[in-house]
C-alpha cells in the first residue's frame, strides 16, 4: 500500500474532481483522508482508492457544521500529519440574479467561505512547524468574469479566490503553497454534470462545455510541484 506518513485530506469529495484529486495524489505516496457530507457513497470511493493501491479513510462532516468540522480533522491529524488539502465543496443554495439581492441573501453565501478558512486554521500550523505543505481550492469562473445569474454565489467565490490568492502571497517564502482552481464548465464524473446531460432538454447540451477532472488533478499536481503561479483556469464556457 501507499505510504501513510503523509496526509492529503479531500475536502468535499464527490466522484468527479474530488476522486481525481484523491488518486493524483494518493499516486505519489499520500494517504488520502476523504471528507463528504454524507457516507452514502464512501464504500465505494474507498474500493476505487484501494483498487490502486491508495490507502485511505473516509469521514463524514458537511462543512457549515463547524463542531463538526473540527471533530474530523482532528482524526485525521492524528493518523498523519496533513501535508495537503484540497478544498472543493460548492454552495447548495439556488442563486438570485444580482440585481435582486439584499444584504442576507448576500451574506449566506458566505457560508461556503468560512469553513475553508476554519480549515486552513486548524493544518497551517502544523505545516508551519514542518515547513512544508499545501493548500488548493476549487471556485468557479464567476470569481473573475462577470456572470450576473449567479448572483450572491459569484461574491463568495471572488472572496475565495482572493483568500487563496493572498495566502499564497502570504506564505510563499515559508515554503507553503497554496492555490487556486477557477473552474468554468460541467466537470464529467461530477453531480452537476450528471444532472444536465440526464435533462438536456431543461438544461442544454454539455457538448463543448465539459471539463476532464483528470485533467484539472493534474494541473493542481503540477501547481504543487513547481509552485510557479497560483491559479489554474479552466474555461469550457467562453466568452
Amino acid at each position: 500500500m501507499a505510504n501513510n506518513a503523509r496526509t492529503a485530506v479531500i475536502v468535499g469529495v464527490g466522484p468527479g474532481l474530488g476522486m481525481s484529486m484523491a488518486s493524483r495524489w494518493g499516486r505519489e505516496g499520500f494517504r488520502v483522508a476523504l471528507i463528504s457530507r454524507s457516507d452514502a457513497r464512501h464504500s465505494a470511493y474507498l474500493a476505487d482508492l484501494a483498487a490502486q493501491d491508495i490507502a485511505a479513510t473516509a469521514h463524514t462532516a458537511d462543512v457549515t457544521d463547524s463542531d463538526r468540522l473540527t471533530e474530523v480533522l482532528d482524526v485525521i491529524s492524528a493518523s498523519g500529519d496533513v501535508e495537503f488539502v484540497y478544498y472543493g465543496p460548492g454552495p447548495t443554495q439556488l442563486p438570485v440574479p444580482i440585481a435582486e439581492i439584499d444584504a442576507a441573501i448576500a451574506r449566506s453565501a458566505f457560508d461556503w467561505v468560512w469553513p475553508a478558512v476554519q480549515v486552513v486554521g486548524a493544518v497551517l500550523p502544523g505545516m508551519l512547524e514542518r515547513g512544508t505543505g499545501g493548500l488548493v481550492f476549487a471556485g468557479g469562473l464567476s470569481s473573475v468574469r462577470p456572470m450576473p445569474m449567479l448572483g450572491q454565489l459569484a461574491l463568495a467565490a471572488a472572496a475565495l479566490r482572493n483568500y487563496a490568492l493572498t495566502l499564497n502571497a502570504a506564505l510563499a517564502d515559508r515554503n507553503i503553497y497554496t492555490g487556486t482552481l477557477t473552474i468554468g464548465g460541467l466537470v464529467e464524473r461530477g453531480d452537476i454534470h450528471a444532472i444536465v446531460t440526464a435533462d438536456p432538454a431543461k438544461y442544454g447540451a454539455a457538448e463543448g462545455h465539459t471539463l476532464d477532472p483528470d485533467r484539472i488533478a493534474e494541473t493542481a499536481w503540477r501547481l504543487y510541484e513547481t509552485r510557479d503561479r497560483a491559479e489554474a483556469v479552466f474555461d469550457a464556457l467562453g466568452q
